[in-house]
């Protein structure tokens, strides 16, 4: 199963304010436990080592790629 990268949430801003709300009145470390735990339950449920390492290789892209754009800023 190839990772989707394309929008399928069918109500997205749904998806964002519940995962804001997942956050409220979290501390950090208690909101970094929260995403910890998220992740792997989601790992879990998609089962296919190499979907969740693709997904991760492109989590960490986009991260060093936003500190690239930031840095030349």
């Amino acid at each position: 199963m190839p990772l989707n990268t394309e929008p399928n949430l069918a109500r997205p801003d749904d998806f964002y304010e519940a995962l804001i709300d997942m956050h409220r009145d979290l501390s950090d470390a208690q909101s970094q436990s929260a995403n910890a735990q998220l992740i792997l339950l989601l790992a879990n449920h998609i089962g296919d080592l190499a979907v969740v390492q693709e997904a991760m290789e492109l989590a960490r892209a986009g991260v060093l790629e936003s500190s690239k754009a930031k840095s030349k800023a």
